[in-house]
């Protein structure tokens, strides 16, 4: 791996995120801010990321704690731990920064970061998405990518086990 340290240091507390938020405002820039599990990275995520990316100039990824997962999907989830989770989106080069959150939803860090754009998969409306209306309310935008048909990791995991 040639930046190994680069890729690390893509991975931030809610502490730094708040600090490097406060960067990049005072540079201009457009953010941009996503959330899920990312449990087994698959054409819907990278679909989602990327439409993420298009529409900012800093994509902000959040990622739900090993903890969270368990409570969310039950507890034979995650199938990939939090820490590789992250440093599996970093490694992304349209992500600029992952912070992990140990809630079940993401409200806490969206206040926090009061991103430019919200933006989620079409499995939700905008009356579902979390911190959609403090988005919106301080001037934001919430965007809506239609999801990849036929990929989830839900349906990832069901196909294996079949085999």
């Amino acid at each position: 791996m040639k930046y190994p340290g680069l890729i690390k240091n893509k991975v931030l507390t809610q502490d730094g995120i708040k600090h490097q938020v406060k960067r990049w405002r005072l540079l201009g820039k457009k953010i941009v801010f996503t959330n899920g599990c990312f449990d087994i990275l698959h054409e819907g995520h990278i679909e989602i990321l990327s439409q993420a990316a298009l529409s900012g100039d800093i994509l902000i990824v959040g990622v739900n704690t090993d903890a969270s997962v368990k409570r969310l999907k039950g507890q034979s989830r995650p199938v990939n731990n939090q820490s590789f989770r992250a440093m599996m989106l970093a490694s992304l080069t349209i992500i600029d920064a992952v912070v992990l959150f140990d809630e079940d939803t993401p409200l806490e860090l969206i206040r926090e970061i009061e991103p430019d754009v919200l933006l989620k998969g079409g499995d939700y409306e905008q009356n579902q998405i979390v911190g959609a209306e403090d988005v919106v309310k301080a001037g934001g935008e919430v965007k809506i990518v239609p999801l990849v048909k036929g990929f989830s990791t839900s349906s990832l995991i069901q196909k294996i086990q079949e085999l």
